[in-house]
Formats: structure tokens, sequence, C-alpha cells
């Protein structure tokens, strides 16, 4: 039968309310899926809102996230296309109910105490909580705030999957990511914040992908252009890049306030892919305008706040700069002090980028492969990892070159006069920093201008009155918004400029006599000074700290190179071979040494063929030897390798050996741990019963006590406890009991009284009562005679019998009438149950016949085949018995053929064979045709039943029998 609440969904929703209001939330909501995922009617009506109402806030109430998803879903079939805006206002009612409760539920776990929530938590989270730092915190989340958070997760997954696609309700969907953006950031959600950008960035994935550029034409015929892969997406327009870009914009601020530098950068990468969208589409469309100036600014306004974090001063300076070109452009009536503001902070951000770091950069990507190969300098791959890197983050981010640097910058900012709008004392420190080489007065001179600088307290970001107020990020991260934040990066920038003065005008430099230079640095230690000094030698800077002399030595990395070292040394080899090579030239010519010389020439032409053999077999020698000598090197290297390989193999075993005892340890310690974790916990629960204080007791004193003794001493106590309360029952009792006593033995005579008294008053009552009721007939007797009398007067009594006789023959009538209708009707029955009788005796003559008709054909199906298998087994009996007598022809056959070849002696008698048969051939006794005195056994004479083959018994009919019986 058809639930009848799917024909009218307000007999649904009324039927759900009702369950509702007797706790019966669980049928409610089974009630309202069914009804919405009902396909017999799926056009929209208002009622249907209202279900979707009722049914989201049982899910809120049961924090059933996997219903409330599926509810949404089928909800959008039905009025996506109908009703878009009931859409709207169900998820937007959604998401704020489960925001309140997820708010109310943060309150509750603050407000509840621990001892509260301790009777709803499992032992796993009892066990868990011993490894947490407030155990009591974590339990109250586990159990108040945890199933809250879920289900709000839930609810913005579920949203921002039904609306990925939807551009009717693109705005709803961007609100449900800043809405979750905002929940991981409240919440500290980092894991969900994660699976968030990934969902986001495969939603902008498959819209890249999938979706057209241009919006959706109206007309039918281009309506076939357009690409269906993507329902509901009517193409990338302005609003929704902006949209896109504002929900990204967010999502960096986020990853900032989390410290997920990784999401970060993968979040511009976003951004840069929808600008490239934009940029296509106004390739397509030259009329499309571009990305607002004002959009753009606040997004290099949270890149300035991301790089600063992640401490990536070279981006966070070329952020600011982008920052103030657009806050210029687009924020034309800005004060001259926020405009001032802002060039400090870009000013001060340039500066802070380290000077060796862009130098290196720079001359890297400058100089030649050949000079790089003269200084015996090459490229590492980290190297080029490092430049690669910096070029694509150039182009995320659209700065104006691919290899940005600090000298790049600041020549930008000289041309863009934004030095005009800097304070005097940041020129004067700009000036100290890039101009001033004179290392013994650049701190002294920097000193008053970080000390002005740290005073300064204004905040470098323009906020316009349309921007929304920013969320705040923790101290910690040094994200503040003033122009003081730049003072210990520049100092570090003042130590780096001082070390690299003092190694371009000394060699070496005392220990005091640099602490004396660094000592205007109030906030800087010279251990701090060290620190720097250590970290700046990875800066391409040679550096030696020797603490024995106390002093610095400076070097030049190009000198000290190992080229550079043994420089003389390869010179005066080379010279040498050069004059080895070369001696005749360094010696004077004689007329002797020509005629020794051409000698010698002669005899070497003569010599030149046997040499030449001789050294052709001397080279084929070499060969062999070193043929030889490579396959006995290459045999020790297998040999080698191999005993590396067994060595290893055993180590590696070893080392596992080693891992898995250090984590059976490791599992046993952890266990040890728990398990006096749950004792000391046993413990301290018997001690908190028995009413100590426990608060006060360490946990050495907690586990020196003896669980066993404390839990005797408990059980003793309650022992006591109980007794004690049993005996004040037992006295109570019987003091009470003798308190009845005493009560009723004073109240009997009392009562006795009472009673007496009772018992007169109610005679009495009665006596009137009787008098009262005599009274009363007496008076309705006499106005019952005077009212006959009255009657009798007027003759009432004649009329009144006249007119009963007269009504009594009427009925009479009808009656007999009635009678003969009754009479008629149990004839009709009585013929009618006959017809009935007789048919039902015929239906069941008809079922008797049918049923032994059945029987009787089941009784001969059975005979037949008990016939066909008793037939089948004297079929098998007789194959057995034909089977059995070929064994025996056979076995026969195979018996004489072995008798024939078995060794025949010399012709005897046949007295002395005896036996009749008179054949040549040797018979054994039990086969011989007559019994004969000097051979055979005395057994022969029984048939061969003991003493004969194994089958001979079987012929001569003796008692051996066959190997299966006999079947006659």
């Amino acid at each position: 039968m058809s639930n009848p609440f799917f024909h009218k969904p307000d007999l649904a929703l009324r039927r759900a309310l009702e369950l509702e209001s007797i706790n019966q939330s669980e049928a409610a909501l089974s009630l309202l899926h069914e009804v919405l995922s009902s396909r017999r009617h799926r056009t929209w009506s208002p009622t249907y809102e209202q279900i979707m109402m009722t049914y989201l806030n049982l899910c809120l109430k049961l924090h059933k996230s996997r219903e409330a998803k599926d509810g949404l879903h089928q909800y959008r079939n039905l009025s996506q296309s109908q009703a878009p805006g009931s859409l709207e206002k169900v998820i937007r009612y959604l998401m704020e109910q489960a925001e309140l409760k997820c708010a109310e539920a943060t309150k509750n776990a603050d407000s509840f105490a621990e001892g509260d929530v301790e009777e709803h938590v499992s032992p796993q989270a009892i066990l868990l909580s011993t490894m947490s730092t407030d155990p009591g915190k974590s339990q109250r989340d586990s159990a108040l705030l945890l199933p809250s958070l879920k289900f709000l997760w839930e609810t913005y997954r579920a949203v921002l999957d039904i609306l990925k696609s939807n551009s009717k309700l693109e705005h709803v969907y961007h609100s449900a990511a800043v809405g979750a953006l905002r929940f991981c950031r409240t919440y500290k959600r980092r894991t969900e914040f994660r699976r968030l950008c990934d969902m986001l960035r495969m939603h902008l994935g498959n819209l890249q992908k999938y979706g057209s550029l241009s919006p959706a034409p109206d007309t039918a015929a281009d309506s076939k252009s357009t690409n269906g892969k993507v329902r509901g997406w009517e193409g990338w327009t302005v609003e929704s890049i902006e949209l896109h870009l504002q929900t990204r914009f967010a999502q960096l601020e986020t990853a900032s306030v989390l410290h997920l530098y990784t999401e970060g950068f993968r979040t511009v990468e976003d951004i840069y892919n929808i600008l490239q969208i934009s940029h296509a589409r106004r390739k397509a469309s030259p009329n499309s305008p571009p990305p607002k100036a004002k959009l753009m600014a606040a997004y290099y306004e949270k890149l300035t706040t991301l790089f600063w974090v992640s401490e990536n001063y070279l981006f966070h300076a070329f952020a600011w700069y982008k920052y103030y070109t657009l806050c210029c452009e687009f924020h034309r009536g800005m004060d001259e002090e926020t405009k001032q503001r802002m060039a400090s902070a870009v000013l001060l951000a340039t500066l802070c980028i380290p000077a060796t770091c862009a130098k290196k950069s720079s001359a890297s990507a400058t100089s030649s492969p050949s000079k790089q190969q003269q200084h015996g300098i090459t490229s590492t791959v980290e190297d080029d990892i490092y430049k690669e890197k910096m070029a694509r983050m150039a182009t995320l981010l659209g700065f104006h070159t691919r290899h940005p640097t600090r000298e790049a910058l600041l020549t930008e900012i000289k041309a863009k006069d934004i030095m005009n709008y800097v304070p005097p004392y940041l020129k004067e420190l700009y000036l100290l920093l890039e101009e001033n080489s004179d290392p013994l007065i650049m701190v002294q001179q920097a000193q008053p201008l970080l000390e002005k600088l740290r005073q300064e307290v204004g905040a470098t970001n323009v906020v316009t009155e349309d921007e929304e107020k920013k969320d705040e990020v923790d101290s910690s991260t040094g994200s503040s918004a003033t122009l003081g934040r730049y003072v210990q990066p520049l100092t570090s920038v003042l130590l780096l400029k001082l070390l690299l003065n003092l190694s371009a005008a000394y060699h070496t430099v005392t220990m005091d006599h640099l602490r004396d230079l660094t000592s205007d640095l109030k906030d800087v230690t010279f251990d701090q000074v060290e620190k720097a000094m250590v970290l700046f030698t990875h800066a391409n800077i040679s550096l030696k700290i020797d603490h024995r002399a106390g002093c610095l030595r400076f070097g030049d990395p190009e000198l000290e190179s190992e080229a550079m070292r043994y420089q003389l040394t390869t010179l005066s080899k080379e010279l040498q071979g050069l004059v080895q090579s070369n001696s005749s030239e360094f010696k004077s010519v004689s007329p002797s040494s020509i005629s020794s010389t051409a000698s010698l020439y002669q005899e070497v032409r003569a010599n030149l063929v046997s040499e030449h053999e001789a050294i052709v077999e001397r080279k084929h020698l070499i060969e062999a030897r070193k043929e030889e000598l490579e396959r006995i090197a290459q045999e020790k290297i297998k040999e080698a390798e191999r005993q590396k390989r067994a060595e290893e193999a055993a180590r590696k075993a070893e080392e596992d050996k080693r891992l898995q005892r250090e984590q059976r340890l490791r599992e046993k310690e952890k266990l040890m741990k728990i398990q006096k974790e749950m004792e000391a916990m046993e413990k301290k629960k018997y001690l908190q019963a028995m009413g100590r204080n426990v608060e006060n007791m360490t946990e050495e004193e907690v586990a020196n006590i003896d669980a066993a003794a404390l839990a005797k001493e408990h059980a003793d106590k309650a022992t006591k406890k109980r007794e004690d309360a049993e005996r004040k029952q037992r006295e109570a009792v019987k003091r009470l009991d003798y308190l009845v006593r005493a009560i009723r033995i004073e109240e009997l005579p009392l009562i006795q009284t009472a009673y007496q008294q009772k018992i007169k008053s109610d005679k009495e009552r009665y006596e009137q009562k009787v008098v009262e009721k005599c009274r009363r007939a007496k008076l309705q007797w006499e106005a019952d005679v005077k009212e006959k009398e009255q009657l009798q007067t007027h003759d009432v009594f004649k009329y009144l019998s006249d007119f009963e006789s007269q009504a009594m023959v009427g009925r009479q009538q009808i009656h007999q009438k009635l009678c003969r209708q009754e009479d008629s009707r149990a004839e009709l029955d009585a013929e009618k149950g006959k017809l009935q009788r007789a048919r039902q005796r015929k239906e069941d003559e008809t079922k008797r016949k049918i049923l032994e008709e059945q029987k009787r054909k089941e009784e001969e199906e059975q005979a037949r085949l008990a016939a066909e298998k008793a037939e089948r087994e004297a079929q098998k009996a007789a194959e057995e018995e034909k089977r059995r007598q070929a064994e025996l022809t056979r076995m026969q056959n195979e018996r004489d053929r072995k008798e024939k070849g078995r060794y025949q002696p010399p012709n005897r008698s046949s007295d002395e064979r005896g036996g009749s048969s008179g054949g040549s051939r040797y018979l054994p006794p039990s086969r011989r045709g007559a019994p004969d005195d000097r051979g055979g056994s005395s057994f022969d004479r029984r048939g061969g039943g003991y003493g004969g083959g194994r089958y001979e018994g079987r012929q001569q009919g003796g008692g051996g029998g066959d190997r299966w019986g006999s079947r006659d």
C-alpha cells in the first residue's frame, strides 16, 4: 500500500510536526525524507519549502549531516529550475542555524565543568586524554563541541558541492566558501582548510576546463554552441571573476593566519589562473573590463602580510610596491600623511632585503659561462631551482620582471619619485645603508634613526569605507601593520652591511673592536651578533671566527678556491714538463753532435721495422694483460659488490630486528604507561571516594600507594558505613515501634469514647431521617389522592382504556405482519442453507477424488522407481559377477603362464612326481589328481583350504573360500 503522505505534502508536514511534538524525531525525519525523495510529484510549491525547513531543523537536532546533504540534493533537483530563490533561502537558513548551533556548543563547552561531562565520555576518550595537556577541555570538546563542528563542516561541503556550477546562485556559493574559511580560521582547523582549498581548486579547474569564457547566449540558435558538460554554468562574467578573486583573497588571508604558507602559495597560483581567465576573456571580447584596481590592491595588500609572515622580504617589498602603485591609481583622494606612510613602508620593505642575496642572484644571472669556468665557479642544481622558483613566483604575482632583485626595486623607487614622499630621517637611513661605506660610524649614525623608526605607530594599510574589517592576526606572527616592525630586519641588514664594509677595508678585526662598533645597538646583544655572523657566512661572505686569537678573519672566496690555492704548483709542473720535452733547444749545438745525431737517425731507420713489430707484440701483450687485469678487477668488484650486498642485507636485517625490538619496547612502555595511568586514576577515584585531597598529592605519592590495600580500605570503610546505616535504621525502627505502641495504648480509650459518640450521633441522625422520610411520604400520598379524585371527576381513566384498546389493535396487526415476514425469511434461509450444504458436499467429494487420484499416481510412481532401482541393482550385481569371473580367468592365466616359465628338472617317473595327471609340468600337491603317500601335505585331503595357493580353494571347493566370498 502506498504512503498517503506522498500525495499531499502538507499532510506529511503536519504528521512530522506531530511526531516531533511527542519526541519521535527519527520517525519525523524519515517521513520527510521519503516525501522529498518521492518521484511522484516533482512540481515545486511553498509547502516543500516549509517541509525542507522542518527537515533541516530535525537534522540539526539529531546531528544527521548525511541526511541533510541528501535532502539538499533532492531539494536542489526540485527547485533549481522553478524556484532558485527558495533554494537560496533554504541554504542560507541551514548555514545560519548550523553556525548558531556551533557557537552555542562552544559557549556550553566553555561554561560546563569537567564533572558534568565525565559521565558521557567513553573509555577511549579517557585514554586519549592522558596524552593531552588539558584533558578536561579535550573531553568537553569531544562531548559537546565536536558534533556541532562536524555538522557545520559537512554543511559547508554539501553547499559548495551543490552550488559549484550554478551561475544563478554563485554569490551563495562564494558566501558559503567565505563562511567555511571563517570556520577554519576561528576554530584552527588546518586539516579541513587543506581539504577546502583542494575542493575550491578542483571546482575552479572544472570551470576553467569545461566552462566557456563568455556568458551563455539567450537565443536558441546560439545555445547549441555552448559547452554542456557543466550543468547550470552560464560562462565567466565580470561579477563571477570578482567573486572568485574575493574568495581567494579570504583564502589567502586564512592561510597566513593558520601559518599554512604552502596553501598560501597555491592560492596565489589560483589567483593567477583567475587573472589569466580574465585576460583571455578580454582577448575574446575587447569590451570586457579588466579587474578593478581596488580589487587588485586588496590582493597585494594581503600578499604583503603573507610574505611578511613567511619572512620573504624580497616579494614582500615587491608586493608593497604594487600595492602602493594601485592605491595611487584608484584612491586619488588619498591624503599626504597616508601617502607618506605607504611610501615609507615601500622603502623600508626594500631596505629589509639582504644585500648579499640580491648581489649573488644578480651576479649569477648576469655572469657568462666562460667567466664562471675561468674562476672555477659553476651554478649548482639548487641555484637553478631557486632561480626557477623566483621567476615562477614573479610571474604569478604579476611583477614587471622575471628576476626581481633589490637593485631593480630601488631603481623603480627612484624612477617613480617615491623618495620625495619619504620622511627625511628615512632618507638618511637609505643613504647610510646604500652609499655610506665607513664601518666605524655606520652603527652610531643608524641607531638614532632606528629608535625614531621604532616609535612609529601609524598603520601602513589604507582602509576605505567599502572594505570589510580585517581579522586580527596573532601578535606572535609579527604582522602588526606599523612601521616599527621593520626595525629588526633593518638591524640584521645593518649588521650585514657592517661586516661587508669591514671585509672590504680590513683583513682581520678583533672581537673587542667589533663589540665596540655594535655596542650602540641597545636591543641586540653580542651573542645575537655572533649568531648573525654565522648565518651571514652562508650569504657568500668569507668569514672565520678565531676564538683563540679573539678576532675575525675575512677573505675572498675566489682567491681561497682550490684552483687559486694550487696555482703556483701547477705552473711549476707545467714549466718542468716543457723543459724536459724541449731539452735540445736549451743546449749548445756542436759538429760532433751533428754526426752522432745522423748515425743515430740511420740506426733508427734500420731498426724501425723490428721495433715496430716488437711494439705491436708488446702492445698485444699489454692489451692481453690489461684484459686479464680488467677481468680480475671486474671479478673483485663483483665479489666486493656481492659481499657489500650481503653485508647490506645483513645490516638491514639487523636494523629491521633492532627496529622491531624498539617498536616492541615502545609498545610495551606505552602499555605500561597507560596501565600506570589507569591505576593512578583508579587510586585517585578511591581516594576521592574516601574523602582525601588528591590535588595536593604528587604522582610519586599516588604511585607508592598500594592499590589492593587502598581497595580493601575503601571496601572496609564502605562496609562499616553500610553497617552503621543499617544499625541506625534498626534503632530508628525500634524507636518508631515503641512510639507507635505507646501512642496506640494512649489513644485506645479516646478511640472508644469517640466511637460511642459516633454511634450515638449516627443513631440520632438515622431516626431523624426516618421521621423526615415518613413525613415526606405522607405528604406525597395526600397529593396523589387529591390528583386521583380530580381525574375520576373528569372520567380520564375511561378514555384511557379506550385509547389503549384501539392502539393494541394496530400493534397486533403489525405484529402478525412481521411474524409472516419472519417465517418467509426463515424458509428462504433454510432453503439456501440446504443448497449450500449440497454444494459443499459435492466440492468435498470432488476434492477427495482428486486426492485419491494423486495418491494413486504417487504410489505407482514409487513402485516404478523401486522396480527400476531393483533392476539397476540386479544389473550392477551381474556386471560385478562378470568382472569377477573375468578377473579370476585373467589371474588363472597369469598363474599358468608363470608356472610354464619355471625351471623343469630331468624327467622322472610318474610315481616320483606323485600325481596322476601324467604331464611333464610340475604340479603342487594341492593340484594333483590323486593323493600320494610320498608327496604332498597332509592338508591336501582337506581341499587345500590352508596350505594351498591364494585361489586354489575356490576351484577345489575347500574351506578356504575366495577373496570376496561365495555369491551362490
